[in-house]
């Protein structure tokens, strides 16, 4: 299992935990809610697009970061409006099919919003999984005696 989450990018498995933790302590909140089922629902609807929503952020700026620089811009926006009507479009089916609460999809899809928050949390999980991450030096420094 170790070597199956380890695969995973850190950094998007970061985001993904951040997103699960928090619909796990908003479902917490809609047990306390007279319509449980329909609340919930909705909720996890939202974590769920939320999560796809986290995945295709770190999909296509991977793959825009070997583009160059203005096809790379062009490839973000166009990626950041797929995602946007993709989640407004969600929305707008769950509100008219009515087998949720559009408003707890709505705060399940801001669990990715609080997740970034929650990053010093999440850190803490990846560094348990992948162990101490090793950056290197922000500035080479010259050994001795060489001269600039």
């Amino acid at each position: 299992m170790k070597e199956k989450i380890t695969k995973i990018n850190r950094t998007l498995f970061e985001l993904e935990t951040g997103i699960f933790m928090f619909g796990a302590v908003c479902q917490v909140f809609m047990l306390l809610l007279k319509d449980k089922g329909a609340y919930s629902f909705g909720l996890w609807i939202g974590i769920l697009i939320a999560a796809v929503g986290a995945f295709h952020m770190w999909w296509s700026l991977d793959r825009a970061l070997d583009l160059p620089e203005r096809a790379a811009v062009k490839s973000m926006s166009t990626h950041n409006i797929l995602r946007y009507l993709f989640i407004t479009l969600a929305l707008i089916a769950v509100a008219i099919s009515g087998i949720a609460s559009p408003l707890s999809a709505f705060l399940g899809i801001m669990g990715l919003k609080a997740s970034a928050y929650m990053h010093f949390i999440t850190k803490k999980i990846s560094t348990l999984i992948y162990g101490e991450e090793v950056l290197p030096p922000l500035i080479d420094e010259p050994a001795e005696g060489q001269d600039m």
